[in-house]
């Protein structure tokens, strides 16, 4: 549990060496009345000291001290050294240890569940009243019994805390004894002084243990990272004690390193596809000739029923044998259309889009690993079935790359041998059976899977109709555009190269760094390890310099939106369809919102006038169609008034007002008829820089002013939505007791570096954690609208379809006549799709083209 849910870097183990201790000189009763260790636990020692080194945790033992001090000052050392340290003990001992960097993790019990609890200095103020460094003087005047600490007689847990609280340290309550109103504590107070200066020195654990010295050798904290589970040693020594429940969380059986994978032929599917609808559920896996499922023809299907067993039914091999795919349609096709049998598999939107191409409408995709791990683990890079593999089973599988090469020598997968095939992709379907067990497990124990039985399932078949349908794109416009945007890149090179009084390669950092430092003689901004820096941010400086820098940005700008979109479209349009097939991408993002590629729709500037004219190249089909264009208003700031509860902001919204004007009116004093522009887009940037968590050092940047009026108008903004302040406050709070935050549905992100000792780290992780229940909620709106409006559209029969998402808005393509009804139909379900305690309104348009329709 520890490594699951805390995954430490570093680790050890400190074990206590059961002969005397200091504290055995000073006080020789010290722990005598202790039981003894019981003769079962005593003999279980030899194999947790194995299980540790099974599990390749350090352990460490030093003579004359006691385990508590040991640990106390390997904690005090690694705080030092800027760890984040974590005391794992029930001892209440440990919370005079506690500190900003160190924290204590107590195991503790609930009924039947185990809980970790972990305490840091509010938590020891909480728990005993007295801050940690008070600790020593409570225990030293309430005394131990299971240490034999004498204590002070007749001073319980609350006379001790009462004293404390009242004179402070322990010699502070001892030089007040005497005016103690209770008669008792007063004179034992002044008999056992003595007796409670010893037994502070006995409970006071000690942080300069001369570890070194007598280990007799040198002890760095590296020694002590953890590096991995020796899983092998592991699984035998959890076998032989038949730990199974230990066994299942390392996934180390022996079985699952054993795929029996049957070829199939064409007499043996009918068996296959009556044991699937009998016990209701199997995995399934493709295999194709391309990673782009508007494309891809099927080479292979694999199926798996039970754990260690799958099917691979060849079908495009070029080498064969095959069964022919129209018997495999006809056989299997009704299973997979069967709502009735639940299917799992990993990226099943690229299955069900190859299998709906190939006469199959798929039905019952109810698990998706993919995306399974993507909701437990939103920041990692990777959720493919490798990783999934490795990480939640411990089991390492082929990789592709074995069976088909990669770069140049890459060969398709129709060109593999089938028994080869057979065994890497029955591999795959078995890995997907286990795994959905182990994740659907995880999904249930972090509140996740309403989120992803409700929301990210069903986005799934939005997502496969919107990227199969597709958007028509004007090839010949882009064409057109190109030659144009062609022309005005020769005009700005004829104008730099004039400035700079040579011709020069633009796009090489050297050269351009050489004409504008060593020629123009312009400030040296930033250097790098090969020369100047001639990145933006250096440009966008010595653009007020000198005007060939501001013309290179123009340069480069233009050159980039030419090579990405304006000459790449034209080559991403699918020549069956005539349409350009975005991928819609659920498991990229951190926040949770859906990205694109091929091509990148978020990224296309709408802001330029070149960005916009390429959202013009986006057109309606033909004379009978138009785009609608729906886009969420000021969502992100109407989550905020939910979220934060400030009346102020809440009171904008149900009244209709523009917040960005009342921000104004509120921040520079004027009425809502003399603010200008500028002051409304001041306002909108601090409106949107608190979301985003922006600093009085960044709002500066953005507005062109002092960080000092930048901090007054942050303070202003706060003076008159404090809750809004109330609510960050308290974001960050509970970001750095749980570790992560968490959208309105649930969705969670988390933030190691909260608490982190690097303040960069550390701010840059505040930053998301402001900002993540916000953005993530807007994702969470959107998904829910996408798949309410998808279900009516289809409910009601309509030929409309949704063909984009970007941001906070969808497009959609509609016949003319259903253009009405359609149009109420979104907005109802897109206003409706979350309960908030200030209207979410969109704003609508239509156009023969994405960019009229967006205006």
């Amino acid at each position: 549990k520890l490594f699951r849910e805390y995954e430490p870097e570093y680790m050890v183990v400190v074990f206590d060496t059961g002969r005397p201790t200091f504290r055995h000189e000073k006080f020789p009763e010290y722990k005598a009345t202790r039981q003894k260790m019981p003769e079962h636990m005593a003999a279980s020692l030899p194999r947790i000291y194995q299980i540790l080194d099974a599990m390749n945790v350090p352990v460490l033992e030093v003579e004359g001290f006691e385990a508590d001090d040991v640990i106390g000052t390997l904690a005090k050392r690694a705080a030092d050294e800027g760890f984040e340290v974590i005391i794992v003990a029930g001892d209440k001992d440990f919370f005079q240890l506690v500190g900003p960097k160190v924290k204590v993790l107590r195991p503790t019990r609930a009924g039947k569940e185990e809980r970790l609890e972990l305490v840091d200095e509010e938590g020891v103020k909480e728990r005993l009243g007295v801050p940690p460094d008070r600790v020593r003087d409570l225990l030293a005047l309430t005394g131990d019994a299971s240490d034999n600490v004498p204590g002070v007689p007749g001073v319980g847990e609350k006379t001790a805390l009462a004293l404390v609280r009242a004179y402070g340290d322990l010699d502070s309550v001892l030089a007040h004894s005497g005016v103690v109103a209770r008669e008792r504590v007063r004179e034992n107070l002044k008999k056992f002084a003595d007796q409670a200066r010893l037994s502070k020195e006995l409970v006071t654990i000690r942080t300069d243990v001369p570890i070194e010295e007598a280990l007799g050798r040198p002890v760095s904290l590296e020694e002590f990272r953890f590096r991995g589970f020796n899983r092998p040693a592991l699984q035998e020594i959890f076998k032989e004690l038949e730990f199974q429940r230990f066994l299942r969380e390392i996934t180390v059986e022996e079985a699952v390193q054993e795929v029996s994978t049957k070829v199939v032929e064409e007499g043996e599917l009918e068996e296959i596809a009556r044991r699937a609808r009998d016990q209701g559920f199997l995995s399934v896996d493709l295999e194709t000739t391309s990673t782009d499922p508007m494309r891809a023809e099927v080479v292979g299907v694999s199926l798996s029923l039970s754990p260690g067993e799958a099917f691979y039914v060849p079908v495009g091999h070029i080498l064969g044998p095959n069964v022919p795919w129209e018997k495999v349609r006809k056989v299997l096709g009704p299973v997979l259309e069967d709502e009735g049998v639940q299917k799992y598999g990993q990226n099943v939107k690229y299955d069900i889009i190859i299998l709906s191409r190939h006469g199959v409408k798929p039905k019952g995709f109810s698990f998706d690993t993919m995306i399974a791990s993507y909701l437990l683990n939103p920041s990692g890079r990777q959720h493919n079935l490798e990783v999934l593999s490795l990480t939640y089973l411990g089991r390492k599988m082929v990789p592709i790359s074995e069976l088909i090469g990669s770069g140049k020598k890459q060969r398709s997968f129709a060109e593999v041998p089938v028994e080869q095939a057979a065994r890497y992709s029955g591999e795959d379907a078995e890995v997907v059976l286990r795994l959905k067990e182990v994740l659907e497990g995880e999904l249930e124990a972090k509140a996740l899977m309403p989120l992803f039985r409700e929301v990210e399932m069903p986005l799934v078949e939005v997502l496969v109709d919107m990227e199969m349908h597709g958007v028509k794109v004007d090839g010949n416009y882009l064409r057109t555009m190109s030659l144009q945007v062609e022309a005005e890149l020769r005009r700005l090179e004829e104008e730099i190269y004039r400035m700079a009084g040579e011709r020069f390669n633009i796009n090489s950092t050297q050269q351009l760094g050489y004409i504008l430092f060593e020629k123009l003689k312009l400030p040296v901004v930033r250097r790098t390890k090969t020369g100047y820096s001639t990145d933006v941010s250096v440009l966008e400086v010595l653009a007020g310099e000198h005007e060939l820098p501001r013309k290179v940005l123009d340069y480069r700008q233009l050159a980039k939106l030419k090579s990405t979109y304006i000459d790449a479209l034209p080559k991403l349009i699918n020549p069956e369809t005539g349409r350009i097939h975005t991928s819609f991408n659920q498991t990229v993002t951190a926040t949770g919102r859906l990205s694109s590629s091929d091509p990148n729709l978020q990224n296309i500037p709408i802001r330029t006038e070149l960005g916009r004219r390429i959202r013009q190249a986006f057109v309606a089909p033909d004379e009978k169609h138009l785009l609608l264009d729906v886009d969420y208003s000021q969502i992100e700031l109407r989550i905020l008034a939910h979220l934060s509860e400030d009346e102020n902001l809440i009171r904008v919204f149900l009244e209709g007002e523009d917040i960005h004007t009342r921000t104004a009116c509120a921040m520079f004093g004027v009425p809502p008829e003399l603010v200008t522009s500028e002051l409304r887009r001041r306002a909108k940037t601090i409106n949107f820089g608190i979301i985003y968590g922006m600093s009085p050092f960044g709002l500066a940047e953005q507005l062109g002013i002092s960080r000092h009026e930048a901090r007054e108008l942050i303070d202003q903004y706060f003076r008159q939505y404090p809750g809004v302040k109330a609510y960050i406050e308290r974001t960050l709070e509970e970001a750095r007791r749980k570790g992560y935050v968490t959208t309105l549905l649930g969705r969670r992100r988390y933030l190691p570096e909260i608490n982190s000792s690097n303040r960069q780290m550390r701010e840059f992780a505040e930053r998301t954690a402001i900002n993540t229940p916000v953005q993530g909620t807007a994702a969470d709106l959107i998904k829910v609208a996408m798949v309410r409006v998808w279900r009516r559209l289809r409910e009601g029969g309509y030929r409309t379809k949704m063909i984009l998402q970007v941001h906070d808005e969808l497009v959609f393509e509609v016949p003319r006549e259903e253009l009405e009804e359609v149009r109420d139909l979104v907005v109802e379900e897109m206003e409706g799709a979350l309960k908030l305690k200030v209207p979410i309104k969109v704003d609508v348009g239509i156009g023969t083209n994405w960019l009229e329709a967006h205006a």
